[in-house]
């Protein structure tokens, strides 16, 4: 502490635009593209809230990440802009927060803004709060000067600065205010009585899909996983042909029109319109980790070529620009030379001239429809506005691959994420079903991740290659690892890949279970979980799925007691929020319906490895056992046992069937 003080005052003495502040000393790359501010940046810790204390100011908690093209506008606009920066450093002490290293602390701040706000927020997060860490002000991206949908910092600054220094009780007012805001908790609901089922699901999936363009909601859209994976099980549940169809439906837009990169491969983060023709054009790795398995899964109930190639064509995008030393990288930028999805556009004369030599010139001038002149600030991103690709479709994006490789690639951030890493593993575990050397990849990357971020009993949340891990792990890190070994599992049906889960989960249970409640980590935030699956799987979700599993796997009445406590900590969010909870709703699903292990010699789990993934249960765990017959057990029973593989299926599909 002594240390960091001294480095402070140091620091306050510098004179010039060009002085570094102390995020000179942090690793994030996040941090660091911000070090060269003229704001007075510091890091989150005691020293800053100290400081604000001492000098009687509020603090300024800016919170973003290092892909995030409204963070680098409000970068450029207002943090590299020296009036506004001197205002900013005589009246606020500033604190930048990576949410990629304290994403409990940015849930708290973003739990925060939907309460004040009555919407969800967003990056940057920007919050004004007291030296005692209560926020009094919150808002996302604030202009520099005042807007129609925003007043500008010019005058927001000033405001706040005032009223802090010469109206304080005002401010105590607004602090009571989001306080009382934030007690507002949901009633408590047992498990017998809350009133979730596949009918009530189905019936906010109705409400909200939209059959128009596919997808959730009338506005931008994001590929939320989670509400697709349960609305699969459902539909397999209910024999609902409907919800399939609307699946596969939504499959096909995310994959032909603007949310796929046709040309490199992979998905980018969501799109700004409704009908999945413009991209926000991030490239996150728990976009690709998710959507992997997901069309795996696809391909597994439809055969559908396009699922099939969407799985190869991601992994291969992962493994050339996420992939080093075995370890993923965290994400890359939207823009290159502040332009956004530079990389990613083509002009139409680009265009065109990649069609000139392709026999199928006109199917695919068809396909493309007015995309080919242009449709984003006058550059052409592909949109095929059909249900597969269009003949000539390889041929006429190897052209255009070969136009990009003269650009540079955007910003990539090298942050390796625990939680992450376990994501991008367990699809490669998932997508074995479709290639076996999926598997072998996995483990790699495994044991890597496993080498890197495990020491001592414990996983590490991030860290950057060459450095060593010195933050703790979060309840996502342990969530996701231990999904991933329990894919491990299922895929090689290597015991001490199940052993290790088990351990991780007494970790966990230790670490963030706290007399019936679920925090996303270990220290004094004290931030509980909850189930908000937006963005990706929430960690309280995926954690007791996770149990069920072990639960399942392991004839764990344990485990099982510990999943069912979890639910009915849930049971009040997912019975109000239904379909909004889905990684929730599908835990609740698994323990209702049941969850059915497939058990029989490892040779015969093996070589069905793909017929058993083809089995309409939604809720299907395979273990190895010393047995030629195939047995199939649900928790305190085994309820069919044959020889013939095509029997014990229909016994499974019969149980599943609601």
């Amino acid at each position: 502490m002594k240390k960091l003080l001294l480095i402070m005052l140091l620091v306050s003495t510098l004179l010039g635009s060009d002085a570094k502040n102390l995020l000179q000393y942090e690793s994030s790359p996040y941090l660091k593209q911000h070090e060269n501010n003229p704001v007075n940046w510091m890091p989150w810790g005691e020293a800053a809230f100290k400081k604000a204390k001492k000098e009687g100011k509020a603090v300024f908690l800016s919170i973003g990440y290092s892909t995030c093209h409204w963070c680098h506008v409000m970068a450029k606009e207002s943090f590299e802009n020296e009036a506004i920066a001197r205002v900013f450093n005589e009246h606020f002490i500033c604190i930048k927060v990576d949410k990629e290293e304290l994403p409990h602390l940015d849930t708290l701040y973003q739990k925060i803004y939907f309460k004040v706000k009555n919407r969800s927020g967003g990056w940057p997060l920007s919050a004004f709060l007291t030296s005692e860490k209560k926020p009094f002000y919150v808002g996302t991206y604030i202009p520099n000067t005042k807007q129609t949908y925003s007043e500008g910092l010019d005058t927001l600054l000033p405001r706040l600065a005032k009223r802090y220094r010469d109206n304080y009780e005002l401010i105590q007012e607004d602090v009571e205010n989001i306080e009382k805001l934030m007690k507002q908790t949901l009633r408590s609901v047992k498990n017998s009585s809350a009133k979730i089922s596949a009918k009530s699901l189905l019936k906010e999936v109705h409400k909200n899909f939209d059959d128009i363009y596919s997808g959730f909601g009338r506005h931008k859209k994001f590929p939320e996983v989670a509400k697709i994976n349960l609305m699969l099980d459902l539909a397999i549940l209910e024999d609902n042909k409907k919800v399939k169809s609307r699946v596969f439906f939504m499959l096909d837009s995310m994959a032909l029109r603007g949310l796929y990169d046709h040309v490199g491969g992979g998905f980018y983060r969501y799109c700004v319109d409704a009908a999945w023709e413009i991209p926000h054009f991030e490239k996150m790795l728990y976009s690709q980790a998710e959507l992997i398995p997901l069309y795996t899964r696809a391909y597994i109930m439809s055969a559908k070529k396009l699922y099939k190639d969407v799985v190869n064509e991601t992994i291969a995008m992962v493994e050339q620009r996420f992939q080093k030393e075995k370890l993923f990288l965290s994400a890359s930028d939207a823009d290159t030379d502040h332009q956004e999805g530079e990389y990613f556009l083509f002009t139409p004369k680009d265009t065109k001239a990649a069609l000139l030599n392709n026999p199928h010139k006109d199917v695919i001038e068809e396909a493309l429809e007015f995309t080919i002149e242009g449709n984003f600030e006058g550059k052409v991103h592909l949109n095929f506005y059909t249900r597969k690709r269009p003949a000539g479709f390889d041929a006429f994006t190897k052209e255009l691959r070969k136009i990009r490789v003269k650009k540079e690639y955007p910003f990539i951030d090298k942050k390796i994420n625990t939680a992450w890493n376990a994501m991008m593993i367990e699809a490669l575990y998932k997508a074995s079903a479709i290639d076996a050397k999926y598997a072998k990849q996995a483990d790699e990357h495994l044991e890597a991740l496993t080498t890197f971020m495990f020491k001592k009993g414990e996983l590490y949340h991030q860290s950057l290659l060459g450095l060593e891990p010195k933050q703790l792990g979060l309840l996502e890190d342990y969530s996701f690892m231990i999904g991933a070994l329990i894919s491990g599992y299922e895929a090689t049906l290597e015991s001490k890949k199940l052993d290790f889960a088990e351990y991780l989960l007494s970790v966990a249970k230790r670490k963030f279970y706290k007399e019936g409640v679920w925090y996303l980590s270990d220290d004094s935030l004290e931030v509980k979980a909850d189930l908000k699956d937006k963005y990706y799987t929430s960690a309280l979700g995926k954690m007791s799925q996770n149990i069920l599993k072990l639960a399942s796997l392991k004839a764990s009445f344990k485990y099982e007691k510990l999943a069912i406590k979890t639910l009915e900590s849930m049971n009040a969010e997912i019975e109000k929020k239904q379909f909004e909870t889905p990684a929730g709703a599908r835990a609740f699903m698994m323990q209702k319906v049941g969850i059915v292990t497939l058990k029989s010699s490892q040779q015969n789990l093996m070589k069905n490895t793909l017929k058993i993934k083809q089995i309409k249960h939604p809720y299907l765990l395979v273990k190895a056992e010393e047995m030629e017959e195939y047995l199939a057990c649900t928790m305190r029973s085994c309820f069919a046992v044959d020889k013939e593989f095509s029997k014990i299926k229909k016994s499974v599909e019969k149980y599943g069937h609601l």
